[in-house]
């Protein structure tokens, strides 16, 4: 894919200056369509259905009715690259001031902001549509919540004003959860709003570490993000409270749900690897290390992988509980 640096003269009218802009008009179908499902920030929402789908086993208690897990998939997949497609829109200008996100078509030309916009709008009433009438209206009306909190209450009123904005602004990651939960119930339960919690919970130190690899990029957009107005050690202090509370949370699932030694195990083994690896983070802080060698990525990447594992736990273990009746309490 063709991509220019968003620093560069734009070419004049009468065609000279720089290279004019690649357009939607310019490219093959084959590169439009990847502009535009680049734009739904794909990997996004493989982590958003990391905990949907796993979500509607425990509701179930077993295997729910295999059309309603796709229904579901698909609206909160819709939901999901809406809410994504309409921040890429909103954050096009400060996209652009940052290297990691030079290269999205909004930046790039590659796509114009007015089809971003109708795209995202198409997405977003498509899923709550889509949810509403396959799945349950409970379950649409908290896809459209997702999308609203991620776009205007995160997007628009905090990621610009505060260091706090995606402690708060994360609630709209968590949404997912509660989506699976009413896809199967059409209600709400305490063990639902746990999980809700520990999504919440375990989104500071997840998304915090990616701030401080690329601090100097937030800066130069002009986003507070926690890293950017703080020093590292104050940072790595934060993370490891929040990392804390969220295996605290993921245990407390234990007697609400109730769950058995899968997903027990599942939460202190994968846990205790989070909360190390918080530490160790803290401790490299503390020892004067910065930039790359800082090695906050590595958190980052573990706590993919420790949130994919907890709620592969919540997947298994119902499961066995049909299976291996002795398996559960």
């Amino acid at each position: 894919m063709t991509t220019l640096d968003p620093r560069a003269t734009p070419a004049e009218p009468d065609g000279t200056g720089a290279a004019a802009l690649p357009t939607e008009s310019t490219r093959g179908p084959r590169e439009v369509v990847k502009d535009y499902i680049s734009l739904t920030k794909p990997r996004i929402i493989e982590l958003l259905l990391v905990t949907t789908f796993p979500v509607m086993f425990l509701a179930q208690r077993g295997v729910p009715p295999v059309w309603l897990i796709v229904a579901t998939l698909i609206g909160g997949t819709l939901a999901a690259a809406s809410a994504n497609v309409l921040n890429c829109y909103l954050d096009r200008d400060i996209d652009a001031r940052m290297h990691r996100t030079s290269n999205r078509p909004l930046v790039t030309g590659t796509v114009s902001p007015r089809n971003a916009l109708i795209f995202g709008a198409v997405l977003g009433v498509a899923s709550v549509l889509w949810l509403g009438l396959l799945v349950n209206w409970l379950s649409a009306w908290l896809a459209l919540g997702a999308i609203a909190l991620y776009v205007v209450f995160y997007t628009i009123l905090l990621k610009r004003r505060t260091s706090q904005n995606i402690v708060w602004g994360g609630v709209a990651g968590c949404m997912p959860v509660l989506i699976g939960w009413s896809a199967v119930t059409n209600s709400m339960s305490w063990a639902a709003i746990i999980l809700f919690l520990v999504v919440f919970f375990w989104t500071p130190p997840h998304y915090w570490p990616l701030s401080m690899r690329f601090k100097e990029d937030y800066a130069a957009a002009g986003v507070p993000m926690l890293p950017v107005v703080a020093e590292d050690v104050a940072v790595g202090r934060k993370i490891v409270i929040y990392a804390w509370v969220t295996v605290l949370c993921s245990l407390a699932l234990i007697p609400v749900a109730p769950m058995g030694w899968v997903y027990t195990a599942c939460a202190v083994v994968s846990g205790a690897l989070f909360v190390v690896e918080s530490h160790r983070l803290l401790g490299r802080a503390k020892a004067g290390i910065t930039g790359p060698t800082l090695g906050a990525m590595r958190l980052f990447h573990y706590s993919i992988s420790y949130l994919t594992l907890l709620f592969l736990g919540v997947a298994v273990d119902p499961l066995l509980y049909f299976a291996l009746p002795f398996a559960n309490p």
